[in-house]
């Protein structure tokens, strides 16, 4: 059966992100938040997006209309209806998310998908939530979703080929590339992507340079767009550091332990570009 009808719940940045790239895509799209000021800002962030696309000259004003008539709003999503494909995009707090994929489970059509955006949560704890592990997998959208093309697919210990070739093709219809991981903490990219910024951290901690420096070095010496320290200011350094902590205790290695000073920061509020300071200030 086509995937025709999906629900993204998580209205905010990377929750609006997946339901606009969803509605170019042509699908019908539920944008469910418990806030009713979440989800209003999380609409408005949609059609502002299809507006500068069309302002661009990428999405002709038809299909910018069909795409507007396409999205649907709720704040309770047990109240949607004939959902054949659930992509949950709420903060990274495992008590919720394995809350909403019960949720979930009761809404989506039998034979539907039950997708997860979480950065570092292991899929197979929360596939366990529900009565369908087969059916679960993760789809990690990289921010901003309607520029980033990547989305990691990561398969739990249950998933089944099915879904997964279902959550393939419907990444690739919305104009994704995609790679698979299995599930282990952090999966490919914040595998990765997170001991540097960690690192960053040490090295500014350590007085190895300042954090201009820093980033500098690391942009023209290997040719990154973004330093460390302000991509880490952009991700939120209270996600960075729940990251973090997901590597150290799932990996059990000393090589992952956070850096005090990222801590501090966390600790303090400066979160990073959404509080006004982190590493720079905003």
């Amino acid at each position: 059966m086509a995937t025709e009808h999906i629900v993204v719940v998580g209205a905010g940045q990377m929750g609006a992100g997946i339901a606009q790239v969803a509605l170019q895509a042509g699908l019908r799209v539920t944008l469910a938040d418990v806030s009713k000021e979440g989800l209003a800002k999380g609409a408005d962030r949609i059609r502002a997006g299809l507006k500068k696309l069309v302002e661009k000259g990428k999405l002709d004003a038809a299909k910018q209309q069909a795409a507007e008539a396409n999205l649907a709003t709720l704040t309770n999503v047990t109240e949607a209806k004939d959902v054949d494909f659930a992509i949950e995009a709420v903060t990274e707090n495992e008590d919720l998310k394995r809350r909403i994929f019960q949720d979930l489970d009761a809404v989506v059509r039998p034979g539907g998908i039950l997708a997860t955006n979480t950065s570092s949560i292991p899929i197979t704890r929360i596939a366990a939530s529900t009565k369908r592990p087969e059916a679960v997998i993760g789809m990690h959208f990289m921010n901003p979703v309607p520029v980033m093309q990547l989305v990691e697919l990561i398969r739990g210990a249950a998933t089944s080929e099915e879904t997964y070739a279902t959550t393939r093709a419907l990444s690739e219809r919305m104009g994704k590339t995609t790679v698979v991981s299995k599930d282990y903490p952090g999966f490919i990219v914040n595998r990765i992507l997170i001991p540097m910024l960690n690192e960053a951290c040490y090295a500014l901690m350590e007085g190895l340079g300042t954090a201009e420096d820093i980033d500098t070095a690391m942009k023209l010496g290997t040719n990154q767009p973004m330093g460390p320290l302000q991509l880490a200011d952009f991700i939120g350094l209270d996600t960075v550091l729940y990251i973090a902590e997901v590597l150290h205790k799932g990996l059990g290695d000393p090589k992952y332990r956070p850096c005090p000073l990222l801590r501090q920061y966390v600790d303090a509020g400066w979160f990073g570009k959404k509080s006004g300071r982190g590493f720079y200030k905003y």
